[in-house]
């Protein structure tokens, strides 16, 4: 059973319940794949990243999560930022009842080796996929919009 559930824009998501949640994820690309963790939460495919702490810049927070999930210590200068995704309706409703809106700082970050990765306890697994392997997967609705914007600016 999912511990999380999530909605874009869907009339019948359940309604916040608690203050914005403001999150930082990033697409790492490496020999022109895209990065994707299994998450456990969901038992899909999304984007690495996590929200900010009160004290952390979205920047910080993207440079901490991919050290934390990943084992990769990046300094935070290195990721770009491309875009933010704030508009009301990306929202994550969790199993103890909590509805959070989502706001996302999207980063990029292209790897010119391919990483060693050391996954988290968050994770089942991390890949990088191809444009047309990404189409098989199951992505949460709240990051399949911006892997489909990512695979066009490619």
């Amino acid at each position: 059973m999912s511990y999380v559930k999530f909605y874009r824009g869907d009339p019948n998501a359940p309604k916040p319940n608690m203050p914005a949640h403001l999150g930082s994820n990033c697409i790492i690309i490496w020999d022109g794949k895209l990065l994707l963790e299994r998450r456990r939460d969901s038992d899909t495919w999304g984007l690495v990243g996590g929200g900010c702490k009160k004290w952390e810049t979205p920047e910080q927070a993207m440079a901490r999560e991919v050290s934390e999930e990943l084992g990769l210590r990046i300094p935070k200068e290195k990721f770009q930022k491309l875009k933010v995704y704030g508009e009301p309706g990306r929202i994550a409703a969790f199993r103890d009842g909590s509805v959070w809106r989502m706001v996302i700082v999207v980063y990029k970050l292209e790897l010119e080796e391919k990483p060693r990765i050391r996954i988290s306890a968050e994770s089942r697994e991390a890949r990088f996929f191809t444009k047309e392997e990404v189409k098989n997967l199951e992505i949460p609705v709240t990051h399949s919009d911006i892997v489909e914007e990512c695979f066009l600016n490619l």
